[in-house]
């Protein structure tokens, strides 16, 4: 199949099948591709929407994120997940007030320089919302192309990325680029899927050295992940009535500037912080434990429940932590385990 012939059979599946009416492809601006591409980062579309719909409503411009506080963003964030992301968000609009007097960049040089952005994001950013000629390269878009050209390898085989780059700019349109590059991503994620190719439906399954095998499966070849190490966290659960004590994390870790409980990695420092504390150990009780799991993690979570009779001052210091009211959601962002708790603890008030 010639270059020309590929990109045609994909733009005409496009027109037909693509999709077209995503949130962040109304309106279309650099800020709101922005957004979304870098939520869209090792996360769902259907996950995203939500999140996206929620976050454009609190900062609907370059703006009103360059006026905002990172523990807003935060807050919008809690629960997506790789909360990196965010905070790159927030450094990129501090970068994009000092050095582009508040307007997001339109120059490659210059997008690929924010924090969180490589060269496929910021391809996707100038193609999709301006339909400038810069090509992706997603995992969805490697998959189409190793299993098209039946090409032996992994999906982070860093040689053969090297070589998929040199593909999907040769057969990049020059002209309708964003529509091109969104039908890849959407063969990718929805018909040249990972675990059942429907080879059946896609336009490009009669050159398709995967489909001519019968092979699909075979292509990319699978990487035997490495077991995900198991952590332990004890978190303590300080309530008095509808309140419970949560402070915020400084440590440097993926949770880092959210709201947790107090959490030690075993149930004797936690006893000993509670005595430090001087809070009655013995009116403690431990609740059912729980696995939330990470990209590369397992944690293993075990919550200890100290009812007080009274409320008590936890630290001198101010700005440590909070008193949340289950009555009343605080604006303050929560991951996801601390979150699953809370909501818990509200239902039964409630």
């Amino acid at each position: 199949m010639t270059i020309y012939s590929f990109s045609q059979l994909v733009l005409n599946w496009y027109h037909v099948y693509g999709r077209k009416d995503l949130p962040w492809q109304k309106n279309k601006t650099l800020y709101i591709v922005w957004i979304s591409e870098i939520m869209l980062q090792q996360t769902k579309v259907q996950s995203v929407i939500p999140y996206f719909k929620k976050f454009i409503s609190y900062f609907p411009n370059i703006q009103s994120l360059i006026n905002a506080k990172l523990d807003d963003i935060l807050y919008l964030w809690s629960g997506l997940g790789y909360y990196n992301r965010a905070r790159n968000i927030y450094k990129s609009a501090q970068i994009i007030q000092k050095q582009h007097q508040g307007i997001f960049p339109n120059q490659f040089t210059d997008i690929i320089k924010l924090p969180g952005i490589g060269k496929s994001t910021a391809g996707a950013i100038l193609s999709l919302s301006l339909n400038f000629s810069h090509s992706i390269l997603d995992s969805n878009v490697k998959r189409v192309l190793i299993r098209y050209y039946g090409i032996k390898s992994s999906l982070k085989n860093q040689k053969i990325e090297k070589k998929l780059w040199s593909i999907i700019e040769l057969i990049t349109p020059i002209h309708n680029s964003g529509k091109f590059n969104q039908a890849m991503m959407d063969i990718g994620s929805l018909i040249c899927i990972h675990k059942q190719a429907k080879c059946y439906i896609c336009p490009l399954s009669q050159k398709c050295v995967a489909h001519i095998e019968q092979k699909w499966e075979k292509y990319p070849i699978k990487v035997i992940k490495k077991k995900s190490p198991k952590k332990i966290s004890w978190f303590v659960l300080i309530k008095f009535h509808h309140y419970i004590w949560i402070e915020k994390n400084t440590e440097k870790n993926i949770w880092k500037n959210l709201f947790c409980f107090p959490s030690f990695d075993t149930k004797k420092k936690a006893l000993l912080w509670l005595k430090e504390k001087k809070i009655n150990i013995n009116k403690r009780k431990e609740m059912i434990s729980f696995i939330h799991k990470f990209s590369h993690l397992i944690l293993h979570i075990h919550p200890i429940l100290i009812d007080l009779s009274s409320i008590i001052t936890i630290y001198e210091q101010q700005n440590i932590g909070i008193w949340y009211n289950l009555y009343k959601s605080q604006h303050i962002a929560l991951p996801q385990p601390v979150k699953k708790i809370l909501e818990n603890f509200k239902k039964d008030i409630l």
